[in-house]
């Protein structure tokens, strides 16, 4: 650990699907860096999100939920998981409480502990999410029940989503960072190109706004990101983007009646696109079927995926 007045290092955050990993990362950045749905998966790339004081900087590693792998594309989801662990100096293990009568999923933390965390051999924060919907007792007895389990170097409840503890997971997370200088400039939110965060952008719209297995079956690519502003500020950026599913009948659900949901997506995208770059852009999106691109592991790299 280090005794430096100032601190930096790298912290993996993981934990099953909707344990609330995006929305922690967004609200420690004080940013909407990773996209936030109801729906569980959301997250399929690993999101870095860089936070800064003047006591340290920590580069946040947002990663997908560990889930039992039903297609090539899970595994490689989990294959990214594991990838970033070797990365990590610590490690914030994210359970969200339950309303049930065990603290939270004890199956999933016995296989997160055991399986993932304990060859990893990182410093473990074992961090219980969602601590709002819990009494203050129950918090003392699953963090006891956490420590008396599996020993991690800290445990603390939270709630992302209320912002409560948040600047003690920050003091707690600040003495197993290893470097005494910052990796990154004060004003770098992320390593991540403009581009990624548009697609993702488009897929958390798809995500809101369409039901059942769509938004699990498309994946979205840019195909061009043209930046017009600088050279004539009276003209939009150009973004093309393909999104790609799996089926036709996909495909028309994704467009909708005369074209109705598609552009409805392409609006509701575009704000969000606009707001995110500070500047205009003109957006258009079309549809792609790529059959089962999900399990064909040549779909999958070419779509950044390993």
């Amino acid at each position: 650990m280090s005794s430096s007045p100032f601190s930096c290092g790298f912290a993996i955050i993981i934990g099953p699907p909707n344990a609330g990993k995006s929305t922690l990362l967004n609200e420690l950045l004080d940013y909407k860096l990773s996209i936030v749905t109801p729906k569980p998966q959301t997250t399929r790339k690993k999101i870095t999100g860089i936070y800064h004081n003047e006591k340290c900087q920590i580069i946040f590693l947002d990663t997908p939920g560990i889930m039992k792998p039903q297609q090539k594309l899970h595994e490689s989801m989990l294959g990214v998981i594991r990838d970033t662990l070797k990365d990590a100096d610590v490690v914030i293990a994210l359970l969200p409480f339950s309303g049930k009568k065990d603290f939270f999923d004890r199956p999933f933390a016995e296989e997160l502990f055991g399986n993932w965390l304990k060859p990893a051999g990182k410093p473990v924060i074992a961090v219980l999410n969602k601590c709002d919907l819990v009494s203050a007792e129950r918090q003392e007895e699953a963090e006891a029940f956490v420590r008396k389990s599996w020993n991690p170097a800290a445990v603390l409840s939270v709630s992302a989503l209320k912002a409560t503890n948040l600047p003690q997971l920050i003091e707690t997370i600040q003495p197993f960072l290893p470097l005494d200088y910052p990796l990154y400039p004060e004003d770098t939110l992320s390593t991540a190109p403009e581009r990624f965060f548009v697609s993702e952008i488009i897929r958390e719209k798809i995500f809101l706004l369409y039901g059942r297995e769509v938004p699990y079956s498309t994946e979205v690519v840019i195909d061009e990101f043209r930046e017009q502003y600088e050279n004539d500020p009276t003209r939009k950026d150009l973004i093309r983007c393909s999104v790609i599913v799996e089926r036709e009948t996909q495909k028309q659900i994704l467009i909708g009646s005369k074209g109705a949901a598609l552009k409805k997506l392409g609006q509701t995208a575009r704000k969000d696109i606009e707001e995110m770059l500070g500047r205009p852009v003109f957006l258009e999106l079309f549809i792609k079927v790529r059959p089962d691109w999900r399990k064909n592991q040549n779909f999958l790299k070419s779509y950044g995926y390993h």
